[in-house]
């Protein structure tokens, strides 16, 4: 029987996993090994995924998947760990001070003034960048979808100048399974950090541990942050940190990175750590009574036979000896053994699996979760259910329920898109312009008394404010959409939408993951682009990127709100969001075409934790929006005040430098002019559109600026609302911004860059001359 045939609601045993490579790895590495129990939760609303509960967590996967892994069926599930039945109270012994737990005779303080680098390391969703944020005061983005940092980050610790933070990727394991892992291992092996902080979610505490011993293996000196402690209490739950700290020879400190508790004495403790370089005292993790010694003789065995290459290669020889067991090429590579030697390897570890029973990967992931079972069972006090679990379960009825799903995020989204265009973005709008229209009544007027040269009022009024200030406008839109979006991540509900979402993406060549980059790029397509990295799949990844330009981003917003104020009004939020749906819609069709020819195969497996829902922190939001915002105004005040000054001088002024009174003598209309028999069929023959369009690569927002100088108040008297709808179309689908085409080239290469600018531009001009042409016939 396989997993695939389990009823919802039932357990069983894993009794063999299938798959090979990196894939079958990545299963075990998240618990799913021969031994194990897991339940079924349920399936998605399209019936493929399924929801698993395996060690305390929850993680989904594909029915493909799960036929791959075989089962025994069990009435109810045995092997859960009683704990200790309660904790007393003990002084924290300030390790990292008085070297308890830590070897002197080997210690080895750093120079005074020497920087002490340190890896922060962790889970996806353990609260790794919320610490980060609090060691740093960095406003990194903080989400709760797996794999949201996608970028190396970098900061000090407050108060300490001479020290270097990095935040590295959200990791279950160290082996290679995405390039996000890899990243982190690079790091850690080759850019060798004087000492690792690994963040360890409290409340997921089995899951989490996995990557600890793998990081102990590293022989590098490390902390480990005991975060959500505060939700461990607060469900009756308790860890005895002393045992814990004897049980893996490093100091633990129990945190809550949320509230700033105990991050101080974890600062200290890491500090120690590093300038005295004191080492992990634990790093043998098997144990010769379990299943007769086999695993604990082959790593041994193992460690003596590549010892010196191991350091040759520079490579922590536990960690090296168990990737060799592990069949790892990356670090077989590295190894160099000669021929002899990979044959006794082999032996041993063929050895090692008949004694055992189960081969290589599976008896070596057994060992670390046999080790974290123990450990447990001796220092955790098992919270009760957790408040945190129970209300997801109940808000998962509904988001994730067979019938309402779908329809509740349809929902969602509409609401958020009228909430945006319509109440909270459409009323602060209103306010702002305001302001900006008395601030531009009072400049002008005091210009005119001040007897300042026409030109240069012209310059000021017409260019700057009437180009920045509109743009300007927008921001109270831009940043609404942003704090509902960010509201969405945070809250875990972006990872639901992608568990619901995967059978439908998969439909046209993609996994569920993809979802997640193309409802950012309804923000921005530059992190989209970036968020990509967390796929696994170089086909998905590239054929996301190529996808999310027809994601309309919120830098178009001013385009729809302008145009529909002008041509369609009292219709705003109708006619966003047709644009919306048409944009996703193009894409569709576009996918399809892509898997037909350019990508065609499968999507990759979809393994991926869902993590409790958890109400988004107050700091969180505000960060995010003012980073928003502040990218919004730097636009405003750079590339589009530039935009702005550049377009005023090319329509003020002739090929002689001479003051035109009518823009259609200017310099501009000469250029535009080049490009106006190719939109004339559009309906949009007039070669200020053609300008605007222009300026639109280098900003979106450009694009209405550009307007509101050459047209002023006049572009109804110009446009008919069906040339207006044409020209909505072609600016929802051409070419993102110069800084996505940026963000492409640097994912993808400048060729894949070119091909994006040339290939949305021909999808536009084509939707938008079928948008006119069956316009006309309709008798619009």
């Amino acid at each position: 029987m396989t997993l695939k045939e389990l009823e919802i609601g039932k357990s069983a045993v894993i009794e063999t996993v299938g798959g090979s490579g990196e894939l079958r790895q990545h299963f075990l590495d998240m618990g799913m090994i021969p031994g194990a129990e897991v339940t079924v939760v349920k399936l998605a609303p399209m019936g493929d995924p399924m929801e698993l509960q395996v060690h305390g967590y929850e993680l989904t996967l594909r029915l493909a998947e799960a036929d791959q892994i075989e089962i025994a069926p069990i009435s109810k599930r045995t092997r859960e760990h009683k704990g200790l039945d309660r904790v007393t109270d003990a002084e924290h012994p300030g390790l990292g001070e008085d070297g308890k737990y830590h070897s002197k005779k080997d210690e080895n303080p750093l120079p005074e003034g020497t920087t002490l680098t340190f890896a922060l390391a962790g889970n996806q969703n353990c609260g790794k960048t919320t610490l980060f944020n609090q060691l740093t005061g960095s406003n990194q983005h903080v989400g709760n979808f797996p794999g949201v940092t996608v970028d190396r980050k970098d900061g000090s610790i407050k108060g300490y100048p001479d020290t270097l933070v990095t935040d590295l990727p959200g990791i279950y394991s160290m082996s290679p399974y995405s390039s996000e892992e890899i990243v982190s291992r690079n790091f850690i092996l080759y850019e060798k950090p004087r000492a690792i902080i690994n963040i360890v979610d409290a409340t997921n505490i089995e899951r989490n541990l996995y990557l600890t011993m793998q990081l102990l293996e590293m022989n590098i000196p490390m902390v480990v942050a005991l975060n959500m402690m505060d939700e461990v209490t607060g469900n009756h739950g308790s860890i005895d940190v002393n045992a814990m700290e004897a049980f893996l020879g490093v100091p633990v400190i129990p945190i809550s990175a949320a509230k700033n508790e105990g991050v101080d004495e974890l600062i200290r403790h890491a500090v120690h750590v590093a300038k005295y370089q004191e080492r992990p005292l634990r790093q043998d993790f098997c144990d010769k009574n379990d299943h007769d010694g086999s695993v604990h003789r082959c790593i041994h065995a193992v460690c003596h036979l590549i010892e010196d290459h191991a350091e040759s290669a520079k490579l922590p020889l536990r960690f090296a000896a168990n990737k060799a067991i592990e069949g790892d090429h990356l670090i077989l590579e590295k190894l160099q053994l000669d021929e002899n030697e990979k044959e006794m390897l082999e032996h041993i570890v063929c050895q090692m699996e008949a004694e055992r029973g189960v081969d290589r990967s599976a008896a070596i992931a057994d060992m670390r979760f046999d080790f974290i079972e123990r450990l447990c069972e001796q220092t955790v006090v098992k919270p009760k259910e957790s408040k945190e679990r129970i209300r997801s379960e109940k808000i998962d009825r509904i988001l994730t329920g067979k019938y309402t799903a779908i329809p509740c995020f349809i929902l969602i989204m509409v609401l958020v898109f009228y909430l945006t265009f319509n109440v909270i973005g459409a009323w602060l709008q209103g306010l702002l312009e305001l302001g900006i229209g008395k601030l531009t009544e009072i400049t002008d007027a005091a210009l005119t008394a001040a007897h300042v040269n026409s030109a240069v009022q012209s310059l000021v009024i017409d260019g700057i404010f009437t180009g920045v200030g509109s743009v300007l406008s927008f921001l109270p839109i831009v940043v609404t959409l942003f704090f509902f979006l960010s509201l969405m991540e945070d809250s875990g509900y972006i990872a639901r939408v992608a568990f619901v979402m995967d059978k439908l993406l998969r439909k046209i060549g993609l996994s569920g993951r993809s979802i997640v980059p193309m409802l950012i790029g309804f923000g921005c397509t530059v992190p989209a682009v970036m968020a990509t990295r967390t796929l696994t799949s170089e086909r998905d990844r590239k054929m996301t990127i190529l996808l999310t330009p027809f994601m309309s981003c919120s830098a178009k917003l001013p385009i729809y709100s302008f145009f529909v104020s002008v041509f369609f009004p009292g219709k705003g939020g109708l006619i966003m969001s047709a644009l919306y749906l048409f944009g996703i819609l193009m894409g569709i069709l576009v996918a399809f075409l892509y898997r037909g020819t350019l990508f065609k195969g499968e999507p990759v497996p979809f393994v991926m934790e869902l993590p409790n829902y958890r109400l988004p922190g107050a700091k969180n939001v505000g960060q995010l929006l003012w980073e928003k915002a502040k990218d919004f105004l730097q636009k405003a005040f750079t590339v589009i005040f530039i935009a702005t000054i550049v377009v005023w001088f090319l329509q003020s002024f002739d090929l002689k430098l001479n003051l035109v009174e009518d823009s259609a003598n200017s310099m501009l209309a000469m250029v535009s002019g080049l490009l106006v028999p190719l939109f004339r069929p559009l309906g949009l023959g007039d070669w200020r559109i053609c300008t605007s369009l222009i300026s639109g690569f280098m900003a979106k927002e450009s694009v209405v600026a550009t307007l509101e100088v050459l047209f002023g108040s006049s572009i109804a008297t110009v446009l008919t609302p069906l040339a207006a709808a044409a020209l909505l179309v072609f600016s929802l689908l051409y070419t993102p911004c110069v800084a996505a085409i940026a963000s492409v080239r640097r994912e993808l290469g400048g060729k894949w860059a070119i091909a994006v600018v040339l290939w949305q531009c021909f999808v536009a001009w084509v939707a938008a001359f079928l948008v006119h042409s069956i316009g006309l016939l309709m008798g619009f």
